[in-house]
């Protein structure tokens, strides 16, 4: 029996996870509680309400700290080593139907040790479902996606997340490769940063060539390299030494000044910014910058405390959205915590 949502997160922020989904069910009406180990990558929502119904009512991408999600059965212990599979089945045609099935683990040293394993016995469990009948073909359509979320040899969780309402990256993990050429792996956080926020099909009109850029905090230069990149002409600010290698392109101007205080002398296309300082203070910048349609578009850092995290930004995404509609500014705001982030989280603040 569904009773329950299986909610996926960075190790170390099960609480925050824990918070918000219990926030999003109270502003639908849906009771629950949340039951979580800390650093285990992952939070169990208990519901007093049918999760399937849950998990399409709650926006997915209005979740901050959730990497993934599914309505789930409750977790399979002691499976019998010799044959996991035909203990399955049964249970899984109570779910709705899907035509792919994810291979999951929690984002954890022991977790992904874990991956190989949750591999083969997803491949297995797939072809047992389809021969049963039970699953679709793969390039059927079907409105749901299964989950298979592994504990251990003998422990899981199965469970369904709407196709349309989810992730489709396994573990909700977007995993990117280090260009060699970038000044600092900071730059993997811009690039994931472009694909949630901006669909496939925009690039080339949103970041496409041509496009001018400020980076507060620039140096080495590692958010700067994804903007040179795209074609974008950029002022890099920040006190510190540029990459040569971007300042040899010609598509970079480097500002020596606090981040804090610079003015573009003219609008742009998209401002960035991965200062490290407290949350507030950085949100009170981008503010400016929104307020004086300095930039069309921004990609922000909020460096989090160390306590209360959730807390801190849902109280900075407040203040932007109090004082944008105050001043009848239209706009759209969004935040993540990306999986290339750690102890931050990234906002796109759209004012076009």
């Amino acid at each position: 029996m569904l009773k329950s949502l299986l909610l996926q997160c960075r190790a170390g922020f099960e609480a925050e996870c824990a918070a918000e989904i219990t926030e999003h069910c109270s502003a639908i009406g849906v009771a629950g509680y949340p039951k979580f180990i800390p650093q285990a990558g992952y939070v169990v929502f208990e519901l007093f309400a049918d999760p399937l119904d849950v998990i399409q009512r709650v926006p997915f991408r209005s979740l901050v700290f959730v990497r993934q999600w599914c309505a789930c059965l409750p977790l399979f212990e002691e499976l019998p080593t010799h044959d996991r599979v035909t203990q399955l089945l049964d249970p899984i045609a109570q779910l709705p139907v899907s035509a792919e099935l994810l291979a999951e683990v929690p984002d954890t040293t022991q977790g992904r040790e874990l991956y190989p394993f949750a591999g083969k016995l997803a491949s297995a469990l797939a072809q047992q479902l389809r021969q049963k009948g039970i699953m679709l073909p793969r390039k059927a359509r079907a409105d749901w996606r299964m989950h298979l979320f592994v504990l251990s040899s003998q422990s899981l969780f199965i469970g369904v997340s709407p196709r349309r309402n989810g992730s489709s990256l396994d573990m909700g993990i977007r995993r990117l490769k280090f260009p060699g050429a970038a000044p600092s792996r900071s730059t993997l956080k811009l690039e994931e940063a472009w694909h949630w926020f901006i669909p496939q099909m925009e690039w080339s009109d949103r970041l496409g060539g041509g496009k001018t850029a400020v980076d507060l905090g620039a140096a080495p230069g590692g958010w700067t390299w994804q903007l040179v990149k795209q074609g974008m002409f950029v002022t890099s600010v920040d006190n510190g030494p540029m990459a040569e290698t971007l300042m040899e392109t010609g598509q970079v101007v480097h500002e020596t000044q606090d981040a804090f205080y610079f003015k573009p002398a003219k609008p742009v296309d998209w401002m960035v910014c991965d200062v490290a300082d407290k949350p507030a203070r950085v949100t009170a910048r981008m503010l400016e910058w929104a307020l004086n349609g300095w930039c069309k578009e921004m990609i922000f850092n909020l460096k989090l405390p160390m306590k209360k995290r959730h807390e801190a930004v849902m109280q900075c995404l407040q203040m932007i959205t109090d004082a944008l509609d105050d001043a009848k500014i239209t706009y759209r705001l969004s935040a993540r915590h990306l999986y290339h982030d750690r102890e931050e989280v990234t906002c796109h603040l759209d004012l076009r």
